[in-house]
């Protein structure tokens, strides 16, 4: 059993592989005969076939969701923007005190 990198394995040969390990045969003896990396990847395919059923074991799209763009983006309500920007600004009011503070310090 050698490791050939990030294999992609087929629905098929997953449910057959785990279907068959849940009626008893040996995970290490499953993974010799569909040359699997590893016999540890049929414990994982039937741990994801009890919690999800075939669709467990079914290939997953790669990467972020695209978004739709015929949807417009959506604007925030105008009184939450108004109160996110007073507290950027009470921020940066607080932060400007400080600084001028420090800098009267060193001044002395």
């Amino acid at each position: 059993m050698t490791k050939p990198g990030n294999r992609v394995y087929p629905f098929e040969l997953k449910l057959s592989a785990v279907q068959r390990y849940i009626s008893g045969e040996t995970r290490v003896a499953l993974a010799k005969e569909f040359e699997l990396s590893s016999p540890h990847l049929i414990a994982v395919w039937a741990m994801q076939y009890r919690a999800q059923g075939e669709e467990g074991l079914r290939p997953k799209p790669k990467g972020r969701p695209r978004k739709n763009p015929d949807t417009p983006p959506q604007q925030e309500p105008e009184l939450q923007r108004l109160r996110r920007e007073n507290e950027r600004l009470r921020a940066e009011v607080a932060f400007l005190g400080k600084v001028n503070a420090l800098r009267d310090r060193e001044q002395r």
